[in-house]
């Protein structure tokens, strides 16, 4: 009776053993998947959220811009208080309009603006 007792308790333990090397594994694999997730999207992403918020920091006037509902234009002023800009889009009829600065996409080269 002992010894089926003791070999029950083995048994059990042996049981154990093997679920937790499973539960190790699997969280290795979460791991590794989280780092493959990191470097493949959000650290892309981050990268690309910095360069936009350089290209917004150094916006001066003149600058030919297009804005993120396709909309080319000349910076005429920059309102830091407000977080604006004001873009001339027709230089004939002095067509001006006021944007948010965060809805600026892309300093537009004179080759690019020539193209499009």
């Amino acid at each position: 009776m002992i010894f089926n007792l003791l070999q029950a308790a083995t048994n059990s333990a042996q049981a154990k053993q093997s679920s937790g090397a499973s539960g190790m594994s699997t969280l290795i694999i979460l791991i590794l998947l989280f780092v493959v997730m990191y470097f493949l999207m959000i650290m892309p992403q981050q990268k690309k959220q910095k360069e936009l918020q350089k290209m917004l920091d150094s916006l001066k006037e003149n600058d030919k811009v297009i804005t993120t509902s396709g909309i080319y234009g000349r910076i005429v002023s920059i309102k830091p208080d407000k977080n604006t800009v004001v873009l001339e889009i027709d230089d004939n009829n002095h067509i001006r309009i006021e944007i948010q600065k965060g809805a600026i996409a892309n300093i537009v080269s004179s080759s690019e603006k020539a193209n499009a």
